[in-house]
């Protein structure tokens, strides 16, 4: 049976609790790092490890941390992305309820790597008990001396700080993040700078998600290449992969990356719910292109996935079964991101708006023939035209139903 990294006591009574997790070895990592290793150990370590973002670009840690520049005056910051606004997704709420230390673990370290003096966990706001759990465990690592001044006696001081979002999807967007942390509306930023050199209040900033920095403890205890082997070359470690829709065993599972789309679907989660046929995928959360039955013998990793014109995403596996209409999926995406556009951007925030008007159009019978036509340019006039991914990730779902379903919706057309 394959070892877990970070579902490994999930199980376990109270784990969640600074006690219980400190018997089970919590916080070796942190002395480990704190005492025994240099700032610039951790980062070739963590470089090492091939450990990608997990929040869905999949860009590695490590890189990410040595933009960072280290000869400046202003404070440096870390902000941890918890906002998981990705529908389908749920994996990170599970780490953060139930396994709160190892993510302030991570964070410790991932801040001393850097030179963080000042941590943020910015959480959607309905993740409310999720939050007070977190506090609460933020409040335990202060009395334990994990947090504070002078950290386990080695000069290294380290505030963290839960910030609750308002529940606005754009602001799972690294600089909407920051933005909305200031106090001001979530807009993206234009990119150039990069919140490594200009990030929060102006600062170089660190932005990573939940699942990422609950890796790194373990790399830094056992090392990068045993975090390598339990992945790809390329891709270190294992994933959560949360799986809803119609499979007969819904939830989350921690695997190896680039572990098969059809095994996890039909041997982990069970196969289809009442012996249904499946008619297609969604491997990445809602702004994963789809993918069609025949199409899912594949790796679930980062470069499998972008060869199938999808996306690895946040791991969020959706299963559609043949009873599914795929205009109701398309009108579910369609309003979504119409409702979730910030505006800021006219090919998003108009195009948006006139697919969602259009699939209601064709849902309530009322649709033209050549409204097919007329989304796939609406969508692809919004790729690559927009401040920040949204529109991207608007466009690619769209565009996959309307051409790869194209059939079914002009069967409902025709009827």
């Amino acid at each position: 049976m394959e070892e877990k990294v970070l579902t490994q006591h999930f199980e376990k009574k109270n784990f969640y609790k600074v006690d219980v997790y400190l018997k089970e070895g919590g916080y070796k990592a942190v002395e480990k790092a704190l005492k025994e290793m240099k700032p610039e150990e951790i980062l070739e370590e963590a470089k090492k490890a091939n450990l990608r973002g997990r929040g869905g670009a999949g860009f590695p840690a490590g890189v990410k941390w040595g933009f960072v520049p280290q000869d400046v005056d202003k404070p440096k910051y870390l902000c941890v992305n918890a906002d998981e606004g990705e529908p389908g997704t749920f994996k990170d709420r599970y780490i953060m309820s139930h396994n709160p230390h190892m993510l302030i673990e991570g964070i410790i370290i991932t801040s001393f790597c850097v030179g963080i003096h000042t941590a943020f966990i910015y959480i959607r706001g309905e993740y409310e008990a999720v939050a007070l759990r977190l506090e609460e465990a933020i409040s335990e690592a202060y009395k334990k001396g994990f947090l504070g001044k002078d950290i386990l006696n080695t000069g290294f001081d380290l505030d963290v700080y839960v910030h609750r979002g308002a529940g606005a999807y754009i602001c799972g967007e690294e600089t909407g993040l920051l933005e909305s942390l200031e106090g001001k509306r979530g807009h993206p930023r234009l990119k150039p700078p990069f919140p490594a050199s200009v990030g929060l209040f102006q600062c170089p900033t660190v932005i990573n998600n939940v699942e990422t920095i609950a890796n790194v403890p373990q790399i830094i205890l056992k090392g990068a290449e045993w975090f390598c082997q339990k992945g790809l070359p390329k891709d270190g470690g294992t994933r959560i992969f949360g799986v809803s829709g119609m499979v007969e065993k819904p939830g989350i599972y921690e695997l190896p990356m680039g572990s098969n789309l059809k095994d996890i679907i039909f041997k982990q989660a069970g196969g289809m719910k009442k012996g249904k046929k499946l008619k297609a995928v969604i491997p990445g959360g809602l702004s994963a292109p789809v993918l069609k039955e025949d199409e899912i013998d594949i790796k679930m990793d980062f470069d499998s996935l972008v060869e199938a014109n999808s996306m690895l995403g946040s791991a969020a596996i959706v299963v559609i079964d043949e009873d599914t209409s795929m205009l109701d999926v398309l009108k579910v995406v369609a309003k979504f991101y119409s409702h979730e556009s910030c505006g800021q951007c006219t090919p998003c925030r108009i195009g948006t708006s006139w697919i969602n008007k259009i699939v209601k159009r064709i849902d309530e019978g009322l649709g033209k023939k050549e409204d097919i036509d007329n989304i796939i340019r609406l969508a692809s006039n919004i790729m690559g035209k927009t401040l920040c991914p949204l529109g991207d990730a608007a466009a690619l779902p769209i565009l996959s139903i309307a051409q790869k379903f194209r059939r079914e919706i002009e069967s409902h057309l025709a009827n």
